[in-house]
């Protein structure tokens, strides 16, 4: 059983079309649990009609924190974060299982970098940075993925029992489970996926801003196993 996690701030637009893409496209038995900030928000009204279950972040406002609730309320073998902007295309869920079916892996990366993958629209620093902290990671670290910061990843339940998140913002959350399982000598695959920018709605990535959250764990990922 699979828990899909979808964090939302104000997704009216795209909710529906996100969950109806996953009810066509996910062939592994799943939940999906919305995740939303506060009770304003644009997401509710439509996900009440879809079959998806609201829950409420509990650590505050912020991506990070929701994506923190989302893995705190998984209660089967798999979760996978995606979000609600159609950027992750939903059939590659289906891969992501079979890769941590298979290979008895903990995380499961969707990746950009890897041969299959790719990337369409979004800011060119964004890609530039994204792909350089992937490929850097990879080659010169030894990580065994290719593409680190994209949060459209898979976890076993068993693993994140394990480990505790230390992230305080943005997305960093999905670099910070990716090197401690590497230092912790954990199973990491990867599939590929192609990312394309959201069509509606407004992003809310702030480079800038969560820039050194993200140094943090990238230079984690060249220290010894204790991080």
């Amino acid at each position: 059983m699979l828990t899909i996690i979808i964090p939302v701030y104000n997704e009216g637009e795209n909710i529906k079309t996100a969950v109806e893409n996953i009810e066509r496209e996910v062939k592994y038995p799943y939940v999906i649990n919305v995740i939303y900030d506060f009770d304003e928000d644009s997401t509710i009204e439509p996900a009440k009609k879809l079959k998806v279950n609201l829950v409420k972040n509990k650590y505050g406002r912020g991506v990070l924190n929701a994506i923190k609730t989302g893995l705190e309320d998984v209660q089967t073998e798999f979760a996978i974060v995606t979000m609600a902007d159609l950027s992750d295309p939903p059939q590659v869920m289906n891969d992501m299982i079979n890769s941590a079916v298979k290979n008895n892996a903990d995380i499961v990366c969707a990746s950009r970098y890897m041969s299959g993958g790719g990337q369409l629209g979004g800011p060119l620093i964004k890609k530039f940075m994204s792909k350089f902290a992937g490929l850097s990671l990879h080659y010169l670290a030894g990580l065994p993925v290719h593409d680190v910061t994209n949060s459209f990843k898979l976890y076993r339940k068993s693993f994140l029992n394990e480990v505790k998140i230390e992230s305080t913002g943005g997305f960093e959350l999905g670099l910070e489970l990716v090197v401690k399982a590497f230092k912790s000598g954990k199973k990491i695959t990867e599939v590929p996926t192609v990312w394309r920018d959201r069509t509606a709605g407004k992003s809310n990535f702030k480079l800038i801003e969560w820039l050194p959250k993200y140094l943090k764990w990238y230079f984690k990922a060249f220290g010894g196993k204790n991080c």
